[in-house]
């Protein structure tokens, strides 16, 4: 489902979600299983990032809160190793609201406006009466979220390459100011896994369009879904040649299926005629049921005792800020501001203060 990550050992890696609900399918073909597997060799710290998630959802700040937990249920339900991996929230780390204000000191309106992925965003949320500021700088948000983290390697889809791209234009930025390397370049991983359409064929598959298949959905739930993919509006009857392109259940068949041989078997078929839309749906429910299942019990039992996850996030998050804080400090002392380091509350321009 992902690239190999068997080269990949020694990294800083920073990854992470919005929390604006429970995740799917989609999360776990395109970022969950490789953070798994990045997991094992390399510095890796999962940010929840909450305070992002409020600049389209400022208006619901219970339902980002309730998703905090709800994340965090399906990180640890996959296979995430608190300790192995380090989970931390944006809303408890300070010097990530800080870096954000200095790094906005070198960022152009017109130059975020240029962005890519803002622009997709933007016209895909359809913001009436224009864009939230905080949206529109979502871009040094992020550069400070990863900078934060000392981070050099970044698993992410393609789409977030514009992101990357201005993140390093921003460390480019300070390290010039400085004279010297004080941030780090930021290298992006891309994941080799294609994005999963949505079950009803329109999209990507998301959780705000309401056409996924969350990692916590009952059997029922699961098949009921599956039974209403969209397949090939034109294969009407079993003898008719089907178009494999554009069909939901081959795309998730292509992303799940471990047998790949017999899926291409079925593929050719299907083209040719002689195969039924409802025989390829009970394959493919069969095999959900049986990836969501241990994921799912793992994920009830964990929801047994919230006690313990709010414990692992608030471990991870009192471990973040110490780090996230040094960095603070480096950056700080470019812009000639005070840092805890360095102690320069004595300088000129405070003692002359009334």
């Amino acid at each position: 489902m992902f690239d190999t990550t068997s080269g990949l050992r020694g990294r800083t890696i920073l990854t992470g979600d919005r929390p604006t609900g429970a995740l799917h399918l989609g999360h776990l073909a395109g970022s969950l299983s490789l953070r798994v597997a990045l997991q094992e060799s390399n510095a890796q710290t999962v940010l929840v990032a909450d305070l992002q998630a409020l600049t389209d959802n400022a208006g619901q700040p219970a339902k980002v809160r309730s998703a905090v937990r709800e994340v965090m249920l399906d990180y640890l339900a996959v296979g995430l190793d608190p300790a192995k991996t380090t989970f931390a929230l944006q809303s408890g780390l300070p010097a990530l609201a800080e870096l954000t204000m200095l790094y906005m000191n070198l960022v152009t309106v017109p130059r975020l406006l240029r962005n890519p992925t803002i622009r997709t965003e933007t016209e895909a949320r359809g913001f009436a009466g224009g864009v939230p500021a905080g949206f529109l700088c979502y871009p040094v948000s992020q550069a400070a979220d990863i900078t934060a983290f000392d981070a050099d390697l970044v698993p992410a889809g393609a789409d977030q390459a514009p992101l990357i791209e201005q993140t390093n234009e921003i460390v480019e930025a300070v390290n010039r100011q400085a004279g010297t390397r004080v941030l780090r370049r930021i290298d992006h991983l891309a994941g080799a896994a294609p994005r999963l359409p949505g079950i009803d064929g329109l999209g990507k598959m998301s959780k705000s369009g309401g056409n996924a298949i969350l990692l916590s959905d009952p059997p029922e739930e699961i098949r009921r879904k599956v039974m209403r993919m969209f397949t090939d509006p034109g294969h009407l009857r079993v003898e008719d040649p089907g178009r494999t392109e554009g069909n939901v259940v081959f795309a998730l068949l292509e992303a799940f299926d471990p047998d790949r041989g017999e899926v291409e078997r079925l593929a050719e078929q299907y083209r040719a005629g002689g195969l039924g839309d409802m025989v390829l749906k009970r394959r493919l429910d069969g095999i959900l049921q049986e990836l969501l299942r241990p994921i799912r019990e793992r994920r009830a039992a964990l929801a047994a005792d919230p006690g313990a996850i709010d414990a692992v996030l608030r471990t991870g998050t009192e471990l973040a800020r110490g780090r996230t804080e040094t960095v603070l400090d480096r950056v700080r002392d470019v812009f000639g501001l005070a840092t805890r380091r360095t102690r320069r509350f004595d300088a000129p321009v405070f003692t002359a203060l009334p």
